[in-house]
């Protein structure tokens, strides 16, 4: 059942990602807030489909209760909470009778967060963070998994919203379709036709479940101290909590690639997750990035670059003393690839597509120098019409 849930949500991120164009971060990210159970934010001007993605989410979780509300500045508690009991009002009792509201959601899309008032406030910041709702002074625990909060603008300096703001975990800019194609196609109506599959609240929950227990290995942890090092080095400091909170989405991004252990690769979305500030996020991701490429990975990218190098010379020298250099240089290549192998077993299939490549170079080096050395022209080999044949390989 668990792998058949895994299929599924593959299968809704890829509809997701068909039916709303150049929104594959966005999707990720809340399919990730869903599985750890945090909250994310968009920011970026109206029309962008902020609204349209949340509502998707909310059809494709089937047995989940779902608020959404627009917020302005003259909201009321009442639109957002319920309106208070005037049954329990007749006996002294201050209660709000809470149905159909966001503290019995699963689901909540906030439109205009930063619109919200010092009324609603006080009340947001608790059910947002701990998961609870004070009803008549006593505290009710929510079902609340994932808030996606929605904004066309950051919050202004002063207005006291820095800690609505630090409640989301993720944020995102998002921004018009740049690609004129999938704009085109947008006004063509293309992914309105696209089915998503759906998934029950049980089957998410058993997902969420199964996120907690990824496994996280040492050297995440060391390159998470090392990136938070850093970037106090740069005047930025995430809080504690924002990294222990990290953690969760790093489960959950390694479990959507259907994997039982964060890689260090994972650690890029962290990206979305450690800036306060507009004039953070360059600096954040440069960090973040440098650190996201592991030893492992890092080695495959200098292999397959000094292969392609070596590929491009056979090419453009065609005699036969720069075929045989090329086929040592691959065979070194391949001896070396077989010897990480053999030290890093987890990441044998990504090692295998590697030597798979380095052997199909290696024959049509070898083949082409077959050919040069049967028909005696380093032109290559030519058909009955004198024109030449054959596909060189290229990574």
């Amino acid at each position: 059942m668990i792998n058949e849930n895994l299929q599924r949500l593959e299968e809704i991120r890829r509809s997701l990602n068909e039916k709303f164009y150049e929104r594959e971060s966005e999707v990720e990210g809340i399919l990730i807030a869903l599985l750890s159970r945090q909250h994310l934010l968009m920011i970026g001007p109206a029309g962008t489909a902020k609204s349209a993605l949340s509502v998707e989410i909310a059809k494709i979780v089937e047995g989940t209760c779902y608020f959404q509300w627009l917020l302005t500045r003259f909201s009321t508690p009442e639109e957002v909470f319920g309106p208070l009991s005037l049954k329990d009002l007749e006996r002294g009792v201050y209660k709000r009778n809470t149905a159909m509201k966001m503290p019995e959601a699963h689901l909540v899309f906030l439109d205009e967060i930063f619109k919200a008032n010092s009324a609603i406030l006080n009340c947001l910041l608790t059910l947002i963070n701990e998961r609870l709702f004070y009803n008549d002074g006593s505290p009710v625990e929510v079902p609340l998994m994932s808030v996606i909060g929605a904004s066309n603008e950051y919050p202004e300096e002063g207005e006291g919203l820095e800690a609505l703001f630090d409640r989301f975990l993720l944020r995102y800019e998002i921004d018009f379709i740049a690609e004129e194609a999938n704009f085109v196609s947008m006004l063509k109506d293309d992914g309105e036709t696209v089915e998503t599959p759906s998934m029950h609240l049980d089957d998410l929950v058993k997902l969420q479940e199964l996120t907690n227990k990824v496994a996280i290995p040492e050297e995440v942890y060391d390159t998470l101290s090392t990136i938070r090092r850093e970037l106090q080095d740069e005047g930025i400091r995430p809080s504690d909590r924002r990294f222990k909170q990290s953690l969760c989405v790093l489960k959950a991004k390694a479990l959507i690639n259907q994997r039982e252990t964060v890689q260090m690769d994972d650690i890029a979305i962290l990206e979305n997750a450690l800036w306060e500030t507009l004039d953070q996020k360059e600096v954040v991701s440069n960090i973040v990035h440098r650190h996201a490429l592991d030893s492992v990975a890092h080695t495959l990218s200098s292999m397959e670059n000094e292969a392609n190098e070596i590929y491009d010379i056979a090419v453009r020298d065609q005699s036969t003393e720069a075929g045989m250099e090329a086929i040592k240089k691959i065979g070194a290549l391949n001896a070396d690839l077989n010897k990480l192998k053999e030290r890093n077993s987890s990441r044998s299939t990504e090692i295998d597509t590697l030597l798979s490549k380095l052997h199909s170079m290696k024959n049509e080096v070898e083949s082409s120098r077959l050919d040069h050395a049967y028909y005696g022209t380093i032109d290559g080999k030519k058909n009955n019409n004198g024109k030449r044949h054959g596909v060189f390989f290229r990574m």
